[in-house]
């Protein structure tokens, strides 16, 4: 009796997944063109979002100098170069060499950041010239 009740729940079992399976298989198939990808929905742009980029330059400068200001902030500065470097010499005194290393390379980037930044900034500068003799991007 016991047996019969055994191999009718491993063929219930089996079936169940036979029919997972199946569906598995072909669901996703369905489902797939039934709407498209907002992707393939989207409207290529008219223009190149200058009315935007000149009503947006000045808060752009000064998010770009609180940047690096707190970036060439010193040692007691959050988020400077300097504080990490700080950081990464006590790693390197304490022997820590794994920390050492994860900090210098986030370090690294850092710097980087900083020359990043500076050239936005003097780009920046070109693009205030720009929608200055051209009425904030309109024309």
């Amino acid at each position: 009796m016991r047996n019969a009740i055994i191999r009718r729940r491993r063929r219930l079992a089996a079936a169940a997944l036979a029919a997972t399976a199946v569906l598995t298989v072909t669901a996703p198939s369905a489902f797939a063109d039934s709407s498209p990808s907002p992707a393939a929905t989207a409207k290529a742009p008219t223009g190149d979002g200058a009315k935007g980029i000149c009503k947006r330059e000045p808060k752009t400068e000064k998010h770009l100098e609180r940047a690096l200001n707190r970036l060439g902030g010193g040692a007691g500065t959050v988020g400077s170069v300097a504080r990490l470097q700080q950081r990464v010499d006590d790693a390197k005194k304490e022997g820590h060499t794994a920390i050492a290393t994860y900090l210098d390379h986030r370090l690294t980037y850092r710097k980087g950041l900083v020359t990043t930044l500076q050239q936005r900034q003097k780009d920046l500068k070109d693009v205030a010239s720009w929608c200055a003799a051209n009425d904030n991007g309109k024309k």
